[in-house]
């Protein structure tokens, strides 16, 4: 594999092969490009018997590892980490493996990651995303209690704020839109999840992402509120955006799992990022996390990127 102090590139073995086909001395042309004979004939056996695809640095890895672990003692951690949900420091002792052969184990397998399996059944939680922006849309809605005027306990402290207990301040309802493929999002805060307020945010988000450049919304994910499944209005909306209506399977978030990522994101960058000193204050908050996220927040998934250059090279593709 090439590095830092490589004498040759890619580049620089196609010169060397045109240099020793020209007819050179194989040792006058190593001599030149610092080299040994040995290597130059290397690749020059390899650039002989592939091509150009010879030339092309090749893994380290081993061709045949004959101390690699058992299979059958490999299903055995499998099976610990998937029916007990045990970590490498406890399936160690148990099959009498060290810690970091259990790990590898684990990480050959995707199993390394607890938060990669499904808890109740243990299997492996497959994620998926959409070839293009508009093809799924992921909606949920977030519960979140409001702030009185004056700031709650997050100003006060504990004891000066439980003077709000009583208070019935109530709730605000985040409505959420998330695109499958880049993650563009829209949020609104509502005082209800009822049929009207949720079919009025598709609306409004369906704008919203038409003047991102998602033209078209083909499907829209949701949970099995009632607002989603027996609500006309909602059903009207879908109608006229010429998009069809999905439901999760019931107890099963990560179907939703992108909007329901996003909610996590939404409550640490801005619901909990600060202490308010009042609701209006918290909601005003939304649109300037809202335009952080989509144009200047990197995102893992994305390589780095934030969602709105995901959409643009969309754009650029499908033009």
């Amino acid at each position: 594999m090439s590095h830092r102090n490589a004498r040759l590139t890619v580049h620089g073995r196609r010169i060397l092969v045109e240099r020793i086909m020209s007819g050179r001395p194989v040792a006058h042309v190593a001599a030149e490009m610092g080299i040994s004979r040995p290597t130059a004939h290397k690749w020059l056996r390899r650039w002989k018997a592939e091509g150009e695809a010879g030339l092309a640095d090749r893994s380290s890895r081993p061709g045949a590892t004959p101390h690699r672990t058992p299979s059958t003692v490999e299903g055995q951690v499998c099976d610990l980490r998937r029916t007990r949900k045990l970590g490498p420091a406890r399936i160690g002792p148990i099959l009498g493996l060290p810690p970091s052969t259990v790990h590898r184990i684990l990480a050959r397998h995707g199993l390394n990651r607890l938060a990669w399996l499904d808890r109740p059944t243990g299997t492996v939680i497959r994620r998926y995303e959409r070839n293009r922006p508009g093809e799924l849309v992921h909606v949920d809605v977030k519960k979140l209690g409001r702030i009185p005027d004056g700031g709650g306990w997050r100003v006060h402290g504990r004891q000066d704020g439980c003077r709000d207990r009583g208070r019935r301040i109530g709730f605000d309802y985040i409505h959420s839109a998330v695109d499958d493929h880049s993650r563009l999002a829209y949020s609104e805060v509502h005082p209800d999840e009822k049929v009207a307020t949720c079919a009025g945010f598709l609306t409004r988000a369906a704008a919203f992402f038409h003047t991102h450049g998602i033209t078209r919304i083909e499907r829209v994910l949701t949970d099995n509120a009632w607002a989603y499944r027996k609500g006309l209005a909602w059903k009207t909306v879908l109608a006229e955006l010429g998009a069809t209506g999905k439901l999760t399977r019931a107890y099963r978030p990560q179907t939703n799992g992108k909007v329901e990522r996003f909610n996590r994101t939404l409550l640490d960058e801005w619901a909990y990022l600060r202490p308010y000193t009042s609701n209006t204050e918290r909601t005003e908050a939304l649109a300037d996390f809202l335009h952080t996220y989509n144009h200047h927040r990197c995102h893992t998934a994305l390589g780095g990127h934030p969602p709105i250059s995901r959409v643009n090279n969309a754009a650029s593709q499908y033009s």
